[in-house]
């Protein structure tokens, strides 16, 4: 069995792999290490590899274990946010990967507003139309997207995507590239900046690099299976 840093040096190899064959720079793509259910002994481990953007989906297991991590670490929340858990959530993690209703960024705006806090968001979009995920429908987006603008708080920095599981990695390049081309529509039409792409995991990251990734979130590649968690 490969340490974390080698699993890490594998993971950072296959980006820069992808990234060449696409024309890219390495420097253009981030790689956020999913922590989700591993514990502080297993981040140290890849902070001492010289990892240092690390992605949590839990609000609770993020307030446990981000204070117990050097605090020079950048944090990005990469799960669904539920409302009662933003006022929580805000000044643990530096970006929101998954934004995925104007409710919920209202209300992310309204709490940001009493807190003296600007959070950076990504809005996740569900391209394949799938009833068990989370995000925006591309067309709903459009329709939203002036009233996502107009929170004042909310610095809108790209889109995500989490697409169907597939049986092969390529299964997933026609979501990323629909994901990218609605990006591209946006910004035309709402003159807006939108330079982050938040897509690819494990099974399908260089895949995502290929088609324009800004950020690759990638857990079971370094820190392998996760646990399973305890039910509370």
């Amino acid at each position: 069995m490969l340490s974390i840093a080698e699993n890490l040096e594998r993971v950072r190899k296959q980006i820069a792999h992808a990234a060449a064959k696409a024309g890219r720079t390495v420097d253009e793509i981030e790689l956020v290490a999913i922590t989700k259910t591993h514990p502080a002994e297993k981040v140290r481990e890849a902070i001492e590899a010289g990892q240092t953007l690390f992605g949590e989906s839990r609000v609770q297991e993020g307030r446990v274990k981000i204070p117990e991590l050097p605090s020079n670490v950048h944090w990005h929340f990469v799960g669904h946010l539920q409302k009662n858990k933003i006022r929580h959530a805000l000044p643990l993690f530096e970006l929101f990967h998954g934004v995925d209703s104007l409710a919920l960024a209202e209300e992310m705006n309204r709490i940001a507003a009493d807190e003296g806090m600007h959070p950076r968001v990504l809005l996740e979009v569900n391209v394949a139309g799938e009833g068990s995920k989370f995000g925006f429908s591309p067309d709903k987006l459009r329709e939203q997207m002036e009233g996502l603008l107009a929170l004042q708080r909310l610095s809108i920095l790209g889109l995500m995507i989490i697409p169907p599981l597939g049986d092969k990695a390529e299964a997933s390049r026609k979501y990323f590239v629909q994901l990218r081309e609605l990006r591209d529509r946006l910004q035309t039409e709402f003159h807006v900046d939108l330079p982050q792409l938040s897509m690819g995991m494990t099974q399908d990251f260089p895949i995502a690099v290929e088609e324009g990734a800004t950020l690759v979130r990638v857990g079971t590649a370094i820190f392998g299976e996760r646990t399973r968690p305890r039910r509370e």
